[in-house]
C-alpha cells in the first residue's frame, strides 16, 4: 500500500464514533515527510504488544522507516485483542478482515513484513534488514533474541554503529530478570499503586498502561539521543530499558519523600502531598478539579468565591500550613463548592486565573474544542477496514502538525515490498 495520504477531513465517519471533534486542517498543511527529524532513519522492530510498538510508532511518527517484523499467520499478540474490532459490526472472524483497535492505536507509520526467524530465508532477510539499518528495537524475555541469534553482541560484531535498544521488564540482569512482565505486575512492583487509590480503598492501577508506556517513551528517547551521539562520535550505543526503571523513575518526588523522611508516602486518592488544596472536589452536580499551586492563587481563590475571610484566615495563609491543616481546610472548602455547579465553579477560577477544570468522560474528550483546534484526532484510511480515526500527535513541529504517512498496516502488508529492496527475488 503507498503512503497514506493525510487528508484534513473525511467525507465517510469512521464507524461508532459519529461526532467527535475532528480537525479542520484545511488552513494547516502537515509537516513534509522529508522535514522530519527521524526522516532517513531506518529502524529493524522486532517488539510486539504495547511497549516497544508505543516506542517505534513515536519514532515512526518522528521520520523513522520502521520495518515491523511479524510472526506469519499470527502477527503482533495485539492484533487478536479485543472487542473493539473494526468494523465493529459483521459477520467477518477476527482476524480476517477485521483488526483491533488495541493495534490500530500503537502502530501507525509502519511497514509490516511476516517473517519466521526461524528459517533460513527469514534469518538471511533480518541480517539484511540489520545491513540497512541505523536502530534495533527488540523487547523479549533477556536472553531469546542471542539464542535466536539476533543479540547485540552478534549484531554490533556486523555492524558496529548500530544503535540497538531492548526493552524487558526487569531489564537485562539481576534477579528478577526472567520473570514474566506485565504492565499490571510492574505498576504493582515499581511502586505506582502504592500511591494510587482512595486511603480507605484497595491499591488501583493508573487508568492508562504506565508502564509498558513509560518504558515505551524513555526508549525512544534513549535512541534518538543516542543517534545524536553517533552523529558526533560514530559510535553506536546499547540501551538497556525496562518497566521496572521507568517506573522507579516516574517516582520522582513521591520516592524523594521517603528518600528524604523515611516517610512512606501513603494513598491519598486525588489530592497532593506537598500542595492544597489540589484535589477532585464534588459540586452540586458532579466534580471539579482545582488545582492552588501557590499562596497567591490561594488568595484570588478565596476572592473569586466570595470568601475573603478564607484568604486572611491564620491557619491558610501559607501552603504549608494548608497541608499541615488539611482536614480544618476541606470542612471549609467542601460545603462552598457543594453549593455551586462545575460550571459556575470554573468560570469563577478562569476569571481570577485559578486552575481548574472538570472530569471528562471519554466522548466528552473528543467533544473538546481544544482537541479539535490542536488536531488531536485524526482520520485516515485503512486498506481493509475503510476510514478509521486515531489519536493525534502531541506536539507540532513549526507550528505544522505531522503527518500520517501510513495506516497501521495490515499483517505483512509490506512483505513482498521490503524484501524486494534488499534485493531477494520473488521466488525467494
Amino acid at each position: 500500500m503507498p503512503p497514506v495520504a493525510d487528508t484534513p477531513t473525511t467525507t465517510t465517519e469512521p464507524a461508532g464514533i459519529a461526532g467527535t471533534a475532528v480537525p479542520d486542517l484545511s488552513g494547516l498543511a502537515a509537516l513534509d515527510p522529508s522535514r522530519l527529524p527521524l526522516a532517513g532513519i531506518r529502524v529493524l522492530d522486532l517488539t510486539r504488544v504495547m511497549t516497544g510498538p508505543y516506542c517505534t510508532m513515536m519514532l515512526a511518527d518522528m521520520g523513522a522507516d520502521v520495518i515491523k517484523i511479524e510472526q506469519p499467520g499470527r502477527g503482533d499478540d495485539t492484533r487478536h485483542w479485543g472487542p473493539p474490532f473494526y468494523p465493529p459490526t459483521g459477520d467477518s472472524p477476527e482476524g480476517s478482515d477485521r483488526e483491533s483497535s488495541y493495534y490500530l492505536a500503537i502502530n501507525r507509520n509502519k511497514r509490516s513484513v511476516a517473517l519466521d526467524l526461524k528459517s533460513d530465508l527469514g534469518r538471511e532477510a533480518i541480517w539484511r534488514l540489520i545491513d540497512r539499518a541505523d536502530v534495533v528495537v527488540e523487547n523479549f524475555a533477556p536472553g531469546v533474541i542471542d539464542r535466536l541469534g539476533f543479540g547485540y553482541e552478534a549484531v554490533r560484531a556486523r555492524r558496529p554503529g548500530i544503535v540497538y535498544a531492548s526493552i524487558s521488564g526487569f531489564g537485562q540482569d539481576g534477579p528478577s530478570r526472567n520473570r514474566t512482565a506485565y504492565d499490571l505486575i510492574l505498576q504493582g512492583i515499581g511502586g505506582t499503586m502504592g500511591i494510587t487509590g482512595q486511603p480507605d480503598g484497595p491499591p488501583t492501577k493508573h487508568g492508562l498502561p504506565i508502564a509498558d508506556m513509560a518504558a515505551g517513551m524513555f526508549t525512544a528517547f534513549a535512541v534518538a539521543a543516542a543517534l545524536t551521539g553517533r552523529e558526533r562520535t560514530g559510535v553506536g550505543a546499547y540501551i538497556d530499558a525496562s518497566l521496572l526503571a521507568g517506573q522507579v523513575s516516574l517516582l520522582t518526588y513521591q520516592l524523594g519523600i521517603y528518600l528524604a523522611e523515611t516517610r512512606v508516602p501513603a494513598r491519598m486518592g486525588n489530592s497532593h502531598p506537598s500542595i492544597a488544596p489540589y484535589d477532585t472536589f464534588r459540586t452540586s452536580d458532579g466534580y471539579v478539579n482545582l488545582a492552588v499551586g501557590n499562596d497567591a492563587i490561594w488568595q484570588r481563590f478565596c476572592r473569586a468565591l466570595g470568601r475573603d475571610d478564607l484568604g486572611a484566615d491564620a491557619r491558610f495563609t501559607t501552603n504549608a500550613l494548608r497541608v499541615g491543616a488539611l482536614p480544618e481546610l476541606y470542612a471549609e472548602l467542601v460545603p462552598e463548592l457543594m453549593r455551586r455547579t462545575t460550571a459556575e465553579i470554573i468560570s469563577l477560577c478562569d476569571a481570577a486565573a485559578v486552575p481548574s477544570g472538570p472530569i471528562l468522560a471519554m466522548d466528552e474528550v473528543c467533544h473538546e474544542p481544544q482537541v479539535a483546534q490542536q488536531a488531536l484526532l485524526r482520520d485516515l484510511p485503512h486498506p481493509t477496514v475503510g476510514p478509521i480515526r486515531l489519536a493525534g500527535f502531541p506536539y507540532r513541529i513549526d507550528g505544522q502538525p505531522l503527518p500520517i504517512r501510513r495506516a497501521p498496516p495490515t499483517l505483512g502488508e509490506h512483505t513482498a515490498e521490503v524484501l524486494a529492496e534488499l534485493g531477494l527475488t520473488p521466488e525467494e
